[in-house]
């Protein structure tokens, strides 16, 4: 094991490149989850659900020989794909900035020919423009940022240990400027927290002078097993008395919608249409891989 990887807490792996179960959420192919756990403290996030068991989930570790994994497993795919990041773990956590698994492995996705869809909250993505510029010359190319909140002071409280969403909108406009294909992952909105209209509203037109491409919205949260207790304890923390209104109102409930979803979603879906972003996931997925299919455009 070299110096570097001493300067991380590893756990074993014998493949990252996995197929996915279905191609729906955004036309990924594969999986690949280089690290495990997270750093950035959101208070909603799903992957401390018990099902995912992963312990002590606010440490990141790294996946040993994840590179030789991942070389491994591209070189044995049949056929090429979109490849996702991000789901698990955020690719672009604050190891990432000297360790560089995850733009290494954008190199190996590059050399074999291989198309990738990251999901991250971090500015950090910037630095590999370069390599995902590469890709894109082969393969399609999506980047999705995850803002929740156009209010800092808000952000700071969800997700504390995240980059600002100043800082988010900020890095969307560096791939905006670099021709990738980037937009915002506008969830979860929480009810009774962030979801409401001035702060979608504000998302939107942000988004939108950011040089986004789409904005995809959910509007609720997941809720289960220790997940439920880890949210609650932060509401308790946060927003008092609001664990009780979620008690009441959602009780066991996996997926808790946003009370105001009705009058929410015609708003949200007036403001992309006046400013031409795309929010349907048909509609995103078509467009990032126009250039990469026989499908074309119908005049009608």
């Amino acid at each position: 094991m070299s110096e570097r990887s001493c300067i991380v807490q590893t756990i074993p792996a014998k493949t990252i490149v996995t197929r996915t179960k279905s191609s729906t959420w955004f036309g990924a192919d594969y999986t690949m989850n280089i690290y495990r756990g997270c750093s950035h403290g959101c208070i909603y996030c799903d992957s401390r659900s018990s099902c995912y068991q992963v312990d002590d989930f606010d440490t990141v570790k790294a996946k040993e020989n994840a590179l030789q994994i991942i070389r491994d497993d591209l070189k044995r795919k049949i056929k090429s794909g979109v490849v996702a990041t991000g789901a698990m773990s955020d690719p672009y956590n604050p190891l990432e900035a000297d360790y560089r698994l995850t733009r290494h492995a954008l190199e190996l996705i590059n050399a074999y020919r291989f198309g990738v869809a990251i999901t991250t909250k971090s500015p950090l993505v910037t630095r590999d423009t370069d390599v995902l510029s590469d890709i894109k010359v082969h393969s399609p190319v999506l980047v999705k940022i995850t803002i929740t909140t156009a209010d800092d002071s808000l952000a700071r409280r969800l997700e504390p240990r995240a980059a600002a969403s100043g800082s988010r909108f900020q890095a969307l406009s560096g791939l905006a400027e670099a021709g990738l294909f980037a937009g915002v992952l506008m969830m979860p909105l929480l009810p009774y927290i962030n979801d409401t209209a001035d702060n979608v509203l504000a998302i939107v037109r942000q988004a939108k002078e950011s040089g986004a491409r789409f904005v995809y919205p959910s509007f609720g949260l997941t809720l289960r097993a220790n997940q439920r207790l880890y949210y609650f304890d932060q509401l308790d923390r946060l927003f008092p008395g609001l664990k009780e209104i979620y008690q009441q109102h959602f009780g066991y409930k996996y997926s808790c919608l946003s009370p105001h979803t009705r009058k929410l979603w015609p708003l949200f879906q007036a403001e992309c249409e006046r400013f031409g972003l795309l929010y349907k996931m048909n509609d995103i997925i078509w467009h990032y891989k126009l250039n990469y299919t026989d499908r074309q455009p119908t005049l009608f």
